[in-house]
């Protein structure tokens, strides 16, 4: 008899297969804990059973709209319960799901409105006006639907005397059956999302996630944030930013509440933390800040230690010290947009908490291994495809393999087969790999500073400056140079009650740093950043080429 078991009666089958997607998670919690608050937002609670129901009804109406398979329905919302079920009802009706950044300006709205090819957008009260701008410059006519946050109590806006007509978010929902049966994925290779990158070198490109990917970082982020059973999330956090990092399908999967948050503020931040049993939340280093700088009346003691996870550059250890105290756990991620968000975590070692200060901050600032959903990460020499020694000192290009690496970038072949060059998702960030296998970003390849021949890591030069008291935020880039061609020119911002001069912090990098990559200039100024917090670095090295024009 043979033994092989890819013989026939071993095939696929309704019984043994069906497609990996996220819309179960709700489908389940509404399920088995139909009462567990699943959605908090000032007064507002609302349980997993209307949670569900609601995201059916908004499926139904939609497909009622003539929204159907591979169709495009955007949102223009806050971290609002309603940004929660566009996350479950809009794939449900078939249909994928464009987040749009809120604090983009009207005509990059319209491009990515155009280019999705979107049929209805679902829009915040608050920035109505901003999308009837956007739409007064596309080309396409979507169906309005207007949200109307009970939170937001601002006055109504004016509109233009042409604006599209919107219908209330409310009414349209009410419209949709709640037993709606909605659409499964017809293959989890199915896209579930479209992202757009910020687009700071041109057009911004439309990062496509597929079901099967969302499912995993979902699960992925459960796993590796520790997320226990009813875990309570604080969104502070953007929802338009990679889908939250996934974690509006994480919190269904663990059973767990959403504690929306309409604005970032740091009294409602830390009303949350004090009231609503706050267990998790997320954040560039700007919100540690904003959190830890609060004052005595508007801080709390927290009950139990709360767990936050940041990405961006590694936070000052000042800060990291800053949010110990205040009771938090401090985990640091990376990823990109085109990898669902959060795809590498810095893994931290018990034995590691006994070493002194400064070598546990060398270790934080560590970008670190990959997440369990992730199948491979690699620091390569583009050049040659082949890994660089794990030495701690060869830089090379992060690349990414496996199920949460994005579809690809919609009605964009080139850019799409240029990021999967050689089998592997390009990141374009320059590292080095240590000897225990902790990935260590040291710049993007466009960032690097090439003075004299010699490579300099604008990161390193940043990280020398961060250590000294004055400076609160640093941002180094290329400045064009007769001699050297180019040398690092640093732009900083003073920390409160503080003050610095340029012969101060060049006295100070030549004690951390090799003398070629102590800055030659420094510019005291607030730094500017985009719409989701980064350091826009392009504004710099424009501005540091124009300082001896």
């Amino acid at each position: 008899m043979s033994n092989n078991f890819y013989s026939t009666g071993l095939e696929r089958n309704p019984a043994n297969h069906q497609p990996l997607t996220p819309l179960t998670f709700l489908e389940r919690a509404a399920s088995v804990f139909p009462d567990h608050t699943a959605i908090v937002h000032g007064p507002l609670r609302r349980s997993y059973g209307e949670f569900y129901a609601r995201s059916r009804r908004l499926a139904s109406a939609l497909s009622a709209s003539g929204i159907g398979r591979g169709d495009t329905v955007s949102a223009c919302l806050a971290n609002t319960p309603a940004m929660l079920e566009c996350h479950y009802g809009v794939p449900m009706s078939g249909a994928v799901l464009h987040s749009i950044n809120t604090r983009l300006d009207a005509a990059i709205i319209a491009f990515q409105l155009d280019h999705s090819q979107s049929k209805l957008v679902i829009v915040d009260r608050e920035f109505m006006p901003l999308l009837q701008e956007a739409l007064a410059l596309a080309q396409g006519s979507p169906i309005v639907i207007q949200y109307d946050d009970p939170e937001f109590t601002d006055p109504p806006l004016p509109m233009p005397a042409d604006a599209v007509g919107a219908q209330d978010y409310e009414a349209f929902v009410a419209s949709g059956d709640p037993d709606f049966e909605w659409l499964m994925p017809e293959d989890e290779w199915d896209a579930i999302a479209i992202n757009y990158t910020s687009g700071t070198t041109g057009d911004p490109k439309g990062v496509v996630y597929h079901h099967r990917g969302a499912y995993l970082l979902a699960q992925g982020n459960a796993v590796t944030t520790s997320m226990g059973k009813h875990a309570v999330y604080l969104w502070t956090l953007p929802m338009f930013h990679c889908n939250g990092w996934c974690f509006p399908w994480t919190l269904s999967a663990i059973i767990g509440t959403h504690v929306c948050l309409r604005q970032v503020r740091a009294a409602p931040i830390w009303n949350a933390l004090a009231h609503e049993g706050v267990t998790h939340l997320c954040g560039a280093p700007i919100v540690m800040s904003l959190i830890v700088s609060a004052p005595d009346g508007i801080r709390h003691d927290l009950p139990r230690p709360v767990q936050f996870f940041t990405a961006a550059a590694p936070p000052p250890e000042s800060l990291l010290a800053d949010m110990r105290s205040a009771g938090f756990d401090v985990t640091h991620l990376y990823g990109l947009t085109e990898t669902y968000g959060p795809a590498v975590v810095n893994d931290w070692h018990q034995d590691w908490s006994a070493l002194p200060g400064d070598r546990q901050a060398a270790l934080k600032a560590r970008q670190g291994v990959r997440y369990l959903a992730l199948e491979q990460l690699e620091v390569m020499d583009p050049e040659t495809m082949q890994p660089v020694p794990r030495d701690g000192e060869t830089m090379g290009e992060v690349m990414f393999r496996g199920n949460v690496v994005m579809k690809g970038y919609f009605r964009n072949p080139k850019a799409t087969q240029e990021a999967f060059a050689g089998g592997w998702f390009h990141s374009g960030d320059l590292a080095v790999i240590h000897p225990d296998g902790y990935v260590q970003l040291k710049d993007r390849a466009k960032d690097i500073i090439i003075s004299g021949g010699e490579n300099i890591s604008s990161i390193e030069v940043e990280e020398a400056l961060y250590r000294h008291p004055a400076v609160a935020v640093a941002a180094v880039v290329a400045k064009p140079d007769p001699k050297w061609g180019e040398t690092p020119c640093a732009f900083i911002e003073l920390a409160e009650g503080h003050s610095a001069d340029p012969d101060m912090l060049t006295s100070w990098c030549r004690e951390h740093l090799a003398h070629f990559k102590v800055p030659r200039c420094f510019v005291f100024t607030t730094i500017p950043r985009s719409t989701t917090g980064k350091i826009q670095k392009f504004v710099l090295r424009k501005q540091a080429a124009e300082l001896d024009a």
